[in-house]
């Protein structure tokens, strides 16, 4: 893994991952005022914002962070690397470490770093509009190659979206679709996918969508979400392993946080909100986190007027009262 290490100092407040298109790609901000605020980010403190994406919230904790403070970024994608140490570039204050690996790797990326303890750590799961334009596959609306991977580098060996559609049994895909997408037609999806492939292999992200669309009753194909959509989070997060990501990166800050520290978490599906909200209940249980919010803070309305997606946002933050980084 590469690490690139610079300067960097405060500037203006922009924002994270829930995003729309605007011309291109864009940024909405979402909840971001929230974070920053839960997370009681002072001057000195070492910060890790785990999921980089459009760099927003990074230049909002830049600009909280003085001479003694760390930001150490984290982004699987190189791109993301790059935009975010282009946004910082004019800050001369903190210290910017930003690492090119994925967050469930916080904890030994953290130890090359020799940063033996952390305060603050955010994780935003929401994802910017610079991956709907990777061509990867992730957009339902664009014929693109079939990879839905967050590394832009995919070998033969990379798991990617074409393969689970081209290989796994109809039972697997059915499961990963059901389980993963809450999908109530992932049956008869699964068996359309079967039944297209034996014609010809399913290479590219519209080519899927069509065999989706043509699977699931009329009346869903004109709902108030494209029918793919839930086959496709299906697909992404069992690529990416994102639940198995989400879980050791959220353990790796908690066991580098100092006592008193934070960790705030920003979901967008039922999903990675039940994880972030059992985990979090189960280190309270256990006495050795507090809850700040008991329930999730959710977007407010004029924030839900300005950006519809927010809608699904919902914000969790813990405070570690128990210190067991050694």
């Amino acid at each position: 893994m590469r690490t690139r290490l610079f300067k960097s100092s405060g500037n203006s407040m922009s924002s994270g991952d829930v995003h729309r298109a605007s011309g291109g790609t864009g940024h909405v901000p979402v909840l971001l005022h929230e974070a920053i605020e839960n997370l009681c980010i002072q001057s000195g403190d070492t910060v890790v914002d785990a999921t980089l994406g459009g760099a927003g919230h990074a230049r909002a904790i830049a600009q909280k962070l003085g001479v003694k403070g760390i930001l150490i970024g984290f982004d699987l994608d190189g791109s993301a690397i790059e935009r975010t140490k282009k946004a910082l570039e004019k800050f001369t204050k903190p210290a910017i470490h930003l690492v090119n690996a994925n967050f469930r790797n916080l904890s030994s990326e953290l130890a090359k770093l020799n940063i033996k303890q952390i305060d603050k750590a955010l994780f935003d799961l929401g994802w910017s509009g610079y991956q709907l334009e990777a061509r990867r596959g992730f957009s339902f609306l664009k014929d693109e190659p079939l990879l839905m991977t967050y590394s832009g580098s995919a070998t033969e060996s990379t798991l990617t979206a074409a393969t689970i559609v081209n290989e796994w049994a109809e039972e697997s895909i059915a499961d990963v679709i059901f389980g993963w997408g809450e999908e109530r037609y992932s049956r008869r999806i699964a068996k359309r996918i079967v039944e297209a492939r034996t014609k010809a292999p399913i290479r590219t992200s519209l080519q899927l969508a069509e065999i989706i669309r043509g699977a699931v009753p009329p009346a869903y194909r004109h709902g108030r979400i494209h029918p793919a959509t839930r086959t496709f989070q299906a697909l992404r997060i069992a690529v990416n392993d994102e639940l198995g990501a989400l879980k050791e990166g959220l353990m790796g800050a908690w066991a580098n946080l100092a006592q008193g520290g934070r960790i705030a978490v920003i979901t967008f599906h039922s999903i990675e909100d039940r994880e972030v909200k059992q985990l979090f209940l189960a280190w309270e249980k256990n006495g050795d986190g507090k809850r700040i919010t008991r329930s999730p803070i959710r977007s407010g309305r004029e924030e839900l007027s300005e950006n519809p997606r927010s809608r699904s946002a919902k914000l969790r933050v813990i405070e570690k009262t128990q210190d067991n980084v050694k």
